[in-house]
């Protein structure tokens, strides 16, 4: 949860928004994951516990929302059923969106942290139908598809909620933003400072202003990515491990295990 993780599709007419299916089998902690669009989380089986610096320990149920602002960098636990995986459908708004819906947030200001609308009594799955069909029904002029979808965060609005833009030019959304761009290719600190026209002295000073380093933010989204692709598709783990940017999967799982506690196997089968 990176997209957490998943790059949305480019598909002009929708805006570049999708509904990304969430499944997983085993329940696992992911620590610090970096949320870099406005992401909603409809919760369909199993909960999800989330601990966010600004709110604190949160859990969703099933039939709940949960609203991540972007540039939130959270901790999440999903929570399989005994007998059922967990699962979960997300989808991501595009920052112009929602400037459109909330133009009175403020970058400056105050992020308003993870919110949770609960399932009882304002029924929120009802967001996601109205998504689901305006995604898939491909006769809508373009003004009518784009108002459908603004209005989930005019519903959002209505409901009290408050959804603000993080600085996209911020030196880890900017950062993850160019290593996405090409997770396989072997990238170097001196590769994205000449990216950004710095020199690599300068480019690292840059970026310890997000507190990471380099090395780390390079790893962080390799995995996050390899995360999105294991619980959003059924892409092969050798290839989900190539794709993501690791030599061998035996790499990719033995420094996926070490991040998240687990290898990338149980995210798709029960642990034993």
């Amino acid at each position: 949860m990176t997209p957490p993780v998943p790059v949305p599709s480019s598909d002009d007419n929708n805006h570049g928004m999708r509904v990304l299916p969430i499944t997983q089998a085993t329940a696992a902690t992911f620590p610090d994951l970096f949320i870099q669009l406005t992401f909603l989380c409809f919760v369909r089986t199993g909960s999800k516990r989330i601990l966010c610096p600004l709110t604190g320990e949160m859990i969703a149920h099933e039939g709940d929302l949960i609203l991540f602002p972007s540039g939130s960098v959270v901790t999440l636990e999903n929570r399989p059923l005994i007998n059922a995986d967990y699962r979960a459908d997300g989808v991501y708004f595009p920052h112009d969106m929602v400037r459109t819906i909330f133009p009175d947030s403020r970058v400056d200001s105050e992020p308003p942290g993870i919110q949770i609308i609960r399932a009882d009594p304002l029924r929120p799955l009802e967001l996601l139908t109205l998504i689901e069909e305006t995604l898939g029904n491909a006769t809508l002029p373009p003004p009518i598809r784009q108002h459908r979808l603004l209005e989930p965060l005019i519903w959002l609005r209505h409901h009290g909620i408050r959804l603000s833009v993080q600085d996209e030019e911020g030196p880890l959304a900017r950062l993850r933003s160019l290593i996405e761009t090409d997770l396989e290719r072997p990238w170097r600190a001196m590769d994205a400072a000449r990216h950004f026209a710095m020199s690599e002295p300068t480019f690292r000073r840059w970026l310890a202003r997000s507190g990471y380093s380099f090395a780390r933010v390079l790893h962080h989204t390799r995995l996050e990515n390899g995360l999105a692709l294991l619980q959003n598709t059924r892409t092969p783990i050798a290839q989900v491990a190539l794709e993501c940017g690791f030599k061998t999967p035996s790499h990719f799982s033995d420094s996926f295990k070490k991040r998240f506690g687990l290898k990338p196997t149980a995210i798709r089968s029960p642990a034993e």
